[in-house]
């Protein structure tokens, strides 16, 4: 994570693939009830470790990590802005 608000993850693959463990193993320590018993319980901590233990902390870290140097914060006495950030390279308009 790089600051404390931050719930992103380094790669977009990275986070998806927390997302798929995460979400399929919750999804299936509900769903193997029928098949396995109460067994099939023991796949929802492994589903919470992969998710961080906050399902919603996920979906916000996803749409960080897609805007990740996207979107650039910028604070100034007290008040705060978001704006895009220019790709690198870009120095202003440039007329063609």
């Amino acid at each position: 994570m790089t600051d404390g608000g931050s719930f992103a993850s380094t790669s977009l693959p990275r986070h998806l693939a927390r997302g798929v463990v995460g979400f399929g193993a919750l999804i299936g320590s509900v769903a193997l009830i029928p098949v396995a018993g109460v067994v099939s319980l023991l796949l929802a901590p492994v589903g919470l470790l992969a998710l961080r233990g906050c399902p919603t902390c996920w979906t916000i870290g996803l749409i960080q990590t897609i805007s990740m140097g996207r979107l650039k914060r910028s604070c100034v006495d007290g008040r705060c802005e978001l704006t895009v950030a220019r790709p690198a390279g870009s120095h202003g308009d440039h007329d063609s």
